[in-house]
């Protein structure tokens, strides 16, 4: 009798103690979750995923090494397959610059463009602006905006 009831005590205990794995790893789960919306960092959401993942072990009745294991797997398995994914998806482009937009249009070379320098300048969309370009230009000369080096303006001849 005391043998069974022992055991049944183990059981209850041994339920007790997946309930309460299962419960403290939720826990992690959703203080990163908060974590992760207040401080949007893109780390703090697979802290999460992982302590789901150690919650799903700790339910089925995993040990403690198993849901640490399953913890730290399934976080760098997501940190590393999935954050390069979403910084790029959320991240965006950055900051705007002013030169962006007037990549490919044309303008008129306003101040001869000497190749070996980098001396010259442009009129684009009505703006006056520092030039260079593989070849010497002379005023006059219609050309395309190919790119930008911050607010020198990339240009070749139209």
């Amino acid at each position: 009798m005391i043998g069974t009831l022992l055991s049944m005590l183990l059981e209850r205990f041994s339920a007790w103690t997946a309930q309460l794995g299962t419960l403290a790893w939720l826990t992690v789960a959703f203080v990163s979750a908060i974590v992760e919306v207040s401080i949007p960092h893109f780390g703090f959401a697979f802290v999460s995923a992982g302590a789901i993942a150690a919650a799903a072990a700790a339910y089925l009745g995993f040990g403690t090494a198993p849901q640490i294991g399953t913890f730290v797997v399934v976080m760098v398995a997501s940190l590393v397959g999935l954050r390069s994914r979403l910084v790029g998806l959320v991240g965006g482009r950055g900051i705007p610059t002013r030169t962006e937009p007037l990549v490919g249009r044309q303008g008129v070379v306003t101040h001869d463009i000497d190749h070996t320098t980098g001396a010259g300048r442009v009129n684009v969309g009505g703006e006056d602006w520092a030039a260079r370009s593989a070849e010497p230009l002379a005023s006059g000369t219609r050309v395309r905006v190919v790119g930008a080096d911050g607010i020198v303006l990339e240009v070749t001849r139209a």
